[in-house]
């Protein structure tokens, strides 16, 4: 596997892939990595004759310095992990290389898609999303690039600024891969004592719980949000940052559910910030389901 630190280098690898008529998957990452980046990996090499990986740990995407440095940082093991899940290549800029001295352009999306969720409670957090993966697809050239289910509203912004700027990348989404005790996987976990994991896991349980009261008939959005909050409230040092039913017909708040709705709900658990989420029907989201 080749490391590049450098975009011209990363460029000149990606050109040569391009001109070798192979064709590029891309996974960009900010490191920590676990078995849900490398279930990425996987789906980018079926899709692709070469995969390339970048680590970087953006600073525009963060609205708090504090949760910026606390951020987990296991370089040799992320290579590690890499090299052993097939990527060819591994893109590690700094952030000098890729924000240098005078930067003033920033892409952003505005709508629906950046007035709730994540976007009402991280000011500017998304801007930074689609500046540094616009910035990573014009040095890393792909003809796919894979994103994670769990960040579902940062993969259909990315898509609406694919979309919207004509950028020749096609999105696609992988499943959220959970532990086997329900926890989505996210680099943040590691930052979780056993007791703070414990209460984190009234999250995944109660959006099932929502699941099945959805199942069973249930339509109100205050009923199904009720559901979550009383399976994680009932913790010390457990904070819910939001929790609400999204129509992906518009990708707007609903009080009453259908079929096309999904239960999103963001939380700190003794400080940490886990973001998760389930579509009503039980069925995984795919781009094409969102109409926004």
């Amino acid at each position: 596997m080749d490391q590049f630190t450098t975009i011209a280098d990363q460029r000149a690898w990606s050109r040569a892939q391009l001109l070798a008529g192979k064709r590029i998957g891309f996974v960009p990452t900010m490191g920590a990595l676990h078995e849900g980046h490398l279930s990425l990996v996987r789906v980018a090499r079926q899709k692709s004759d070469v995969v390339v990986a970048s680590i970087f740990v953006n600073p525009t995407q963060f609205d708090n310095p504090e949760d910026l440095e606390r951020y987990p940082r296991t370089l040799e093991a992320d290579l590690s992990m890499l090299a052993g899940a097939g990527c060819a290549a591994v893109f590690t800029p700094t952030p000098a290389e890729m924000y240098q001295e005078g930067h003033a352009t920033f892409v952003e999306v505005v709508g629906p898609l950046t007035d709730k969720l994540c976007a009402a409670t991280r000011p500017g957090h998304f801007r930074g999303v689609a500046t540094v993966v616009t910035k990573l697809f014009g040095v890393v050239r792909p003809d796919v690039a894979v994103f994670g289910q769990k960040d579902l509203q940062q993969v259909l912004i990315v898509n609406r600024m694919v979309t919207d700027l004509n950028l020749p990348v096609e999105v696609v989404v992988a499943p959220t891969v959970r532990d086997p005790d329900g926890l989505a996987m996210s680099s943040r976990n590691r930052r979780l004592s056993a007791a703070g994991r414990a209460k984190a896991l009234g999250l995944p349980r109660g959006l099932e719980l929502a699941r099945q009261a959805f199942g069973a008939g249930e339509r109100q959005s205050l009923k199904l949000i009720e559901l979550v909050a009383n399976e994680l409230l009932v913790h010390e040092n457990v904070e819910l940052d939001y929790c609400d039913v999204i129509n992906l017909n518009g990708f707007a708040e609903v009080t009453t559910a259908d079929h096309r709705c999904v239960l999103a709900a963001a939380v700190f658990v003794d400080g940490v910030r886990l973001i998760d989420h389930i579509h009503l029907d039980g069925r995984a989201i795919a781009v094409a389901d969102v109409d926004v």
